[in-house]
C-alpha cells in the first residue's frame, strides 16, 4: 500500500470513529427528550383506555429505557468495529428466522416502522450524508458506500429496533414515542455526519465537493406559497452545508446542476434532489456568469435531472436483477458523458427504438388482464355507491397492493417480478401526492395495470421520459395539481370528464403498447386548447379577451410594417411618419378586429391616413392650401375619433394633434416635400387593398423591435404585466417558449402571491395568459414573461414532473430494502 493510500485509509477509519462517537454522545440528550415526551403523554387527557394503554406503557419504557440506550450504544460500536452492520442479520428482516416461514404481521409492522425510522432520518440530512459519502468514496477508492455500511440510514434504523426488541420494549412502546424518536434520530445521525464532514475538512479531504451540496432548503414562508394555498417546494438558496468552513457564497446556486464533472466518481443523486427550474431561474439572475456558466440552458438542466433519476433506476435494476440488464437500453445521462447532450439524447431514443419488445409471459399476461379487468369492475360498484372520493381511492389502492403479489406469484422471470414492483412503487407515489384531488387519483389508480404491460413490454419505459405512458400521466398530472383542498378548487366536471375517457379508451385497446398511449396524449393536447377556450368558467372571458388583444396587436405591427414599405421612399413629414406607425397603425388594427378589414369605417380610416399624408406634403398654391383648410376640420375630427376607439386618453390625444399641427404648418411655409398626385393615388390603392399585403397571421416571427406596450388594454378581469422581471437571457427565452397549456405555476405580481394556471397561448407564443382560480386573468408578452422567470417571480408548482418525482420516491424504497425488488 502506498503512502497516500496508507493515509487515506487511516483517515477513513479515524472518520468512522468520529461519526460512531457522535452518535454515541448524542444518546444522552436523546434520553432526556424521550423521557420528558413520556412523561408529558402522562398529563395529556384521553379516554379512559387510551391513559391506561398509555400508562402501561411509559412504566415499560421507565422499565427498559436505560437498557435499550446501553444496547444500542454496544451495538453501534461493535457494528463500528468491523466497519459494517452484520450483513448477515442485517439482509433478514426484523424478527425472521433463516427458515422459510409466512411472514406475521408483527415482523411487518417492524418492517415499516423501520422503513419510516431510516426515511426520516435520511430526509433532513440527505446533502450532510450526500458530502460524506463522497469523501469516504475518495478515501476507501470504492464506488459507493456497502449496502450494509453503518454509515447508511437504515443500518442505524435496524440496529437501534433490534435492541429496541432486545431489551423487552415492544411494538405499542414504539408507536407511542414514535414522533420525538424519529424527530430526535433525525438530529442524531444529522449531527453525527456533520461532525465527522467537519473532521474530514479540518484534514483537507475534498473541502469542497460541489456546487450542489451547498444548497440548502430555506424555512417557508407562511405568507407566500403556504398562504397561496399550492403546496410548492421552499424557495432554495446558496450557502455552505453545516460541514462547510468555506466563505459563504452571495450567490443563488440553480438547483438543475449537472452531473459531476469528468472524473469524478459515479455516485447515485441525493433521492430528495430538487430540480425546480424556477430556483435555476434566481440563480441565473443573482449567480450571473457563476450560474450560467454550470447550466447551458433551464431545459436541458431539467432534462438532465430527469436523466440522471432514470439511470440512478437503471443502476439499481441492474445490480439487483442481472437478467434485467441487457433488455435495460442506456438513458442520455448515461451517454452525455461521451458525446453532446442532444447527441446523447438521439442516441438513447435510438436505442430505445430498435430494441424490439420483450415477450411477456403467458401467465403473466393473462393475470394483469384479470387484475385491470377486476379492479376497473370494483371500482365502477365502490363509485355507484356514492362513496366519498379519498374512501374511493383507498379501495383502489388496497386493491392494487393485493394484486402486485398475485402478479409476482404469476411472474416467470425476476426481470417481470422487478417491473411489478416498480411500477407499484411508482402508483403507490402518485396515489400519495395530496396536491392532486382523490377524485383524479381515483382515475390515475386503473391507469397502473396499462402501464404495468407496457413497461413489461417495452424495455426503454425505464430509459426515457419521453415514453408516451409517462408524458400522457405528467401532463393530466400538471393540469390538476392546482386543484387541492387547501386552494379551494375542484376540477371541472368537464375535464375530470376527459381524464375518465382517455383512462377508459387507455383500458379498452390493452395490447397495442405505447401507441395507445400516443394518441390519447395528442387527443388531450387538443382537448386542453378547446377547454381553456369554451369550457372553463374561469378562463373562457381571459382567453377571449388575450385572442383580441393579439389579433389587435398583430395586425397593428403589419400595419406598421407594410406602411414603412409603402412610405419608405415617400418624402413624408417625420412627424407625420411617427404618427402613422406609432398611432393610426394600431387605430386601423382595432378598427379591422371591431368592425372588420373590409368595412365602411375601416375604409374610413385608412382614407384618413392618406389624407393625412397629403395634407402635410408641401402647398404651394393658393388652391392647394385652400383645399387644406376645407378638408381640415373633418380631418382631424376623424383622427380624434380613431384615437378614442384606440383607447388613447384626451391628454394624449391633444399631444398628438398639436404635433400633427405643427408638421401641416411646414406644408404651408412651403417647407415640406412635394408629393406628385399620381404618387399619392397611388399610396392610397396600397392602402385600399392593405390587407392583401399583410402575411399570413399563423406564420412568420413577430419582430421584437415592433413590440408594443399592452398596457394599455387592461379591463376588468385582465392585467396586462408591463414592468418587472430582469433581461432575460437566451436561455430563459427558450425556457418561456416551452411552457405547456394547463401547468399551474405560482405568480408574485402587484404584491400578490398565488397559484395560476397556464391557458392561453397566442398563435405565435408571443403571448400568453396565465388564469387565476378566480378567473382573474394576467397576460405576458413572451420577452416579459422569461423576465419573470428568471428573476423567479413566476414558479412552478411542481419541483419535477409527476413521474420522476415518484421514481424518485421508488428509489427511496429500494434504496431502504433492495430484495423488496424480487420478494
Amino acid at each position: 500500500m502506498t503512502a497516500p493510500d496508507a493515509r487515506n485509509a487511516a483517515l477513513a477509519s479515524q472518520a468512522r470513529r468520529v461519526y460512531t462517537e457522535a452518535l454515541v454522545r448524542g444518546l444522552a440528550h436523546m434520553a432526556a427528550v424521550l423521557n420528558e415526551a413520556a412523561a408529558q403523554l402522562l398529563l395529556m387527557p384521553a379516554e379512559y383506555a387510551v391513559a391506561v394503554a398509555r400508562r402501561d406503557g411509559v412504566e415499560v419504557w421507565n422499565r427498559h429505557g436505560g437498557q435499550w440506550f446501553a444496547a444500542f450504544a454496544q451495538a453501534l460500536r461493535q457494528a463500528a468495529a468491523h466497519g459494517v452492520g452484520d450483513s448477515r442479520a442485517a439482509a433478514m428482516p426484523l424478527g425472521r428466522t433463516a427458515d422459510l416461514s409466512l411472514v406475521d404481521d408483527i415482523t411487518i409492522e417492524r418492517e415499516i416502522s423501520g422503513s419510516r425510522l431510516s426515511l426520516a432520518m435520511l430526509d433532513s440530512a440527505t446533502w450532510e450524508f450526500t458530502d460524506l459519502r463522497t469523501r469516504m468514496q475518495m478515501l476507501e477508492r470504492q464506488d459507493d458506500l456497502p449496502q450494509q455500511d453503518l454509515l447508511r440510514s437504515h443500518v442505524v434504523a435496524r440496529l437501534a429496533l433490534e435492541a429496541w426488541y432486545g431489551v423487552g420494549l415492544g411494538q405499542s412502546e414504539w408507536q407511542m414515542l414514535q414522533g420525538p424518536l424519529q424527530d430526535e434520530f433525525a438530529q442524531l445521525l444529522g449531527a453525527a455526519y456533520h461532525e465527522t464532514n467537519r473532521w474530514l475538512i479540518a484534514q483537507q479531504v475534498m473541502p469542497e465537493i460541489d456546487l450542489r451540496p451547498f444548497i440548502r432548503r430555506a424555512p417557508v414562508n407562511p405568507g407566500t406559497t403556504q398562504r397561496a394555498g399550492l403546496s410548492m417546494a421552499a424557495p432554495l438558496t446558496a450557502s455552505p452545508t453545516p460541514s462547510s468552513q468555506a466563505q459563504p457564497m452571495d450567490i443563488d446556486l440553480p438547483l438543475g446542476g449537472p452531473p459531476a464533472a469528468p472524473g469524478a466518481m459515479d455516485i447515485d443523486l441525493p433521492l430528495d434532489l430538487p430540480s425546480a427550474p424556477g430556483a435555476l431561474a434566481q440563480g441565473q439572475q443573482a449567480g450571473g456568469s457563476a450560474a450560467s456558466g454550470m447550466v447551458a440552458s433551464v431545459q436541458s438542466a431539467v432534462r438532465s435531472q430527469a436523466d440522471q433519476v432514470l439511470a440512478q433506476l437503471q443502476r439499481v435494476l441492474g445490480r439487483q436483477v442481472p437478467s434485467m440488464a441487457p433488455q435495460l437500453k442506456r438513458t442520455p445521462a448515461q451517454l452525455s458523458g461521451k458525446t453532446s447532450e442532444l447527441a446523447a439524447r438521439k442516441e438513447a431514443e435510438h436505442e430505445a427504438q430498435a430494441a424490439g419488445p420483450v415477450t411477456m409471459s403467458a401467465r403473466l399476461h393473462a393475470a394483469i388482464s384479470h387484475a385491470q379487468e377486476a379492479l376497473a369492475k370494483k371500482a365502477q360498484a365502490v363509485h355507484s355507491t356514492g362513496s366519498p372520493a379519498p374512501q374511493q381511492l383507498e379501495e383502489v389502492k388496497a386493491r392494487n397492493q393485493a394484486f402486485k403479489q398475485v402478479l409476482k406469484q404469476a411472474a416467470d422471470t425476476p426481470a417481470e417480478r422487478a417491473t411489478i414492483e416498480v411500477v407499484a412503487l411508482l402508483f403507490q407515489a402518485i396515489l400519495t401526492e395530496e396536491r392532486i384531488p382523490a377524485t383524479i387519483r381515483v382515475w390515475f389508480a386503473r391507469l397502473q395495470m396499462p402501464v404495468l404491460r407496457v413497461a413489461v413490454s417495452e424495455p426503454d419505459f425505464f430509459a426515457t421520459n419521453d415514453h408516451p405512458a409517462r408524458r400522457l400521466i405528467d401532463r393530466m398530472g400538471a393540469c390538476v395539481m392546482g386543484f387541492n383542498s387547501a386552494s379551494g378548487g375542484d376540477v371541472s366536471e368537464a375535464l375530470e370528464r376527459e381524464i375518465k375517457r382517455v383512462v377508459q379508451v387507455v383500458e379498452a385497446y390493452p395490447d397495442t403498447g405505447r401507441r395507445v398511449f400516443q394518441t390519447v396524449l395528442t387527443e388531450f393536447e387538443k382537448f386542453l386548447s378547446h377547454y381553456f377556450e369554451q369550457e372553463n368558467s374561469a378562463s373562457r372571458k381571459g382567453v377571449s379577451l388575450a385572442q383580441q388583444i393579439e389579433q389587435r396587436e398583430t395586425l397593428a405591427i403589419q400595419y406598421t410594417i407594410e406602411l414603412r414599405k409603402m412610405l419608405s421612399e415617400v418624402p413624408v413629414q417625420d412627424g407625420v411618419r411617427q404618427f402613422l406607425f406609432q398611432i393610426w397603425a394600431d387605430v386601423l388594427a382595432v378598427t379591422a378586429v371591431r368592425s372588420g378589414a373590409q368595412s365602411d369605417q375601416t375604409k374610413q380610416m385608412k382614407r384618413a391616413a392618406a389624407d393625412l399624408i397629403w395634407s402635410a406634403s408641401a402647398k404651394v398654391s393658393r388652391e392647394e392650401r385652400a383645399e387644406v383648410i376645407r378638408r381640415l376640420p373633418p380631418l382631424l375630427k376623424m383622427l380624434r375619433e380613431g384615437m378614442g376607439h384606440a383607447g388613447l386618453s384626451s391628454t394624449k390625444q391633444d399631444e398628438h394633434i398639436r404635433a400633427l399641427n405643427n408638421s401641416l404648418a411646414a406644408a404651408f411655409t412651403a417647407k415640406a416635400a412635394v408629393i406628385p398626385r399620381e404618387r399619392l393615388d397611388d399610396l392610397m390603392g396600397q392602402l385600399e387593398t392593405l390587407e392583401a399585403m399583410l402575411p399570413d397571421s399563423e406564420s412568420g416571427e413577430l419582430n421584437e423591435a415592433l413590440v408594443r406596450d399592452l398596457s394599455s388594454h387592461e379591463s376588468d378581469g385582465m392585467e396586462v404585466v408591463a414592468e418587472g422581471g430582469s433581461a432575460p437571457t437566451p436561455a430563459m427565452l427558450a425556457w418561456a417558449k416551452e411552457l405547456q397549456v394547463g401547468s399551474w405555476y405560482m405568480l408574485d405580481y402587484r404584491g400578490r402571491v398565488e397559484p395560476v394556471q397556464l391557458a392561453w397561448r397566442g398563435l405565435r407564443h408571443h403571448l400568453v395568459l396565465f388564469v387565476s382560480s378566480k378567473g382573474r386573468g394576467v397576460l405576458f408578452q413572451q420577452s416579459r414573461l422569461a423576465a419573470f422567470l428568471q428573476a423567479g417571480l413566476l414558479l412552478p408548482a411542481q419541483d419535477e414532473a409527476l413521474t420522476v418525482k415518484a421514481t424518485r420516491n421508488a428509489l427511496a424504497k429500494l434504496d431502504v430494502d433492495p430484495s423488496r425488488l424480487l420478494n
